[in-house]
């Protein structure tokens, strides 16, 4: 006779692992979005390691403030477009936004590559940025998995662009040897195309919903709390990320490693940082994002103490010392990069998923903005004990203003 398991929680402990364990379509899904995610993102940070070197051979790059207005204007445009890209996804459906977003990115590029003066590069790279498809791309992800899986299936995401960030800055300077930037921004078209393939023929049928879902008010969104903090979240977040990384390459010079050799820290950083992610979807099980995501905020509040630190005692940082801060800060981003984009799918209204993503994404963009100029000025003006200063308390603030965030989830 078969044995029937009569303890109260059998039944729980087998929904509890259902709703935690992707299904066939969830994986799909989630593995065809960090696709198009990562043939985008590839595209992007291919230019960045060589653009401002290679952007002054252009006629009419003579002014470096030039090449670096050629160089945000992408950053400008994005942040504009996200929002209304993302309201739009709400209305007309996610997939034709998406796929209309990256045949404007791929315009863009292919004009930056037939480009023959820095007014063409800076027209290229302002079209580029209007195809600003990132929040449309999560809110469909966010509309394909369930709640148990969603940070998971973010994780996927936001790893891919970790891995295309490592991966260009190893590929970035041979393609710039045999190709060029123009080349380089002709590739950026063909990978744009490849991910609208994947759209259209990989990523699973999009739920029917959107056409009859009653219409949401934006208002709704700037009052929500949680909401706000979030999207505060995301601004501190890459506010930071690009003020540090005025001083950081500095500081791995000082300590005995060539640019050239900068990836040597980079990429081991960035593929143990996933491994560490286990501990994340650990927590997600549980029921306890909040606490994962209050512990990354405080992981990155010690990186910048730890830099700072570094910075002010005026000795020679070892290498070492270095790998461990960035391999604690990819941990700290990564986690970040997973569990804020899966809060705010799961707390803004379904009606208003794509606004809500698309308002995160806007702040997101503004936050790259800041960090470049606040950075810039803050060491020009302080030194870089002052900008490690400002870093950790902008985080420290953060930290401060996120702990009242409830709790979302299956616990409440």
């Amino acid at each position: 006779m078969k044995k029937i398991n009569s303890s109260p929680n059998a039944g729980t402990q087998g929904a509890d692992k259902s709703f935690t364990t992707m299904t066939a379509q969830e994986r799909r899904s989630s593995g065809a979005l960090a696709l198009i995610f990562a043939l985008r993102m590839l595209g992007l940070f291919l230019v960045l390691p060589v653009f401002m070197l290679e952007a002054r051979k252009y006629p009419g790059a003579d002014d470096p403030a030039m090449i670096g207005l050629a160089m945000g204007l992408y950053g400008l445009t994005q942040a504009v477009f996200q929002l209304p890209i993302g309201l739009a996804s709400d209305r007309l459906g996610r997939k034709p936004v998406i796929v209309a977003g990256l045949l404007v990115f791929a315009a863009g590029s292919l004009i930056a590559a037939m480009a023959d003066s820095l007014t063409g590069l800076m027209v290229g790279r302002a079209i580029q940025g209007a195809g600003a498809v990132s929040a449309a791309v999560t809110a469909l992800l966010a509309d394909l998995t369930r709640d148990g899986v969603r940070t998971k299936a973010m994780a996927m995401v936001g790893g891919s662009i970790g891995l295309m960030f490592a991966l260009a800055l190893v590929l970035a300077p041979l393609l710039n040897a045999w190709i060029g930037l123009s080349g380089i921004f002709g590739l950026t078209c063909a990978l744009a195309l490849a991910g609208i393939a994947a759209v259209l023929w990989v990523v699973p049928p999009e739920p029917k919903q959107h056409a009859d879902a009653p219409k949401g008010k934006f208002s709704d969104l700037l009052g929500h709390g949680d909401l706000l903090r979030l999207n505060f979240g995301v601004f501190i977040l890459h506010t930071v990320q690009m003020s540090m990384w005025v001083a950081v390459p500095a500081m791995l010079v000082q300590a005995g490693l060539v640019k050239e050799q900068h990836w040597h820290i980079y990429l081991p950083a960035v593929l143990l940082s996933f491994v560490a992610m286990g501990g994340l979807f650990s927590m997600e099980r549980k029921g306890k994002l909040r606490a994962a995501l209050l512990g990354a905020i405080a992981l990155v509040l010690v990186v910048q103490i730890g830099l700072g630190m570094l910075a002010t005692s005026g000795t020679i940082p070892t290498i070492w010392c270095m790998a461990l801060l960035m391999f604690l800060f990819f941990c700290g981003f990564n986690a970040l990069e997973a569990t804020q984009p899966s809060l705010v799918s799961r707390m803004a209204p379904a009606p208003l998923r794509g606004a809500a993503l698309g308002a995160y994404n806007t702040l997101q963009s503004l936050g790259l903005f800041a960090g470049g100029a606040m950075g810039g000025a803050v060491a020009k003006f302080a030194g870089v004990p002052g900008l490690f200063t400002m870093t950790a308390v902008l985080v420290a603030l953060w930290l401060l203003v996120t702990w009242p965030l409830r709790p979302v989830g299956r616990h409440g």
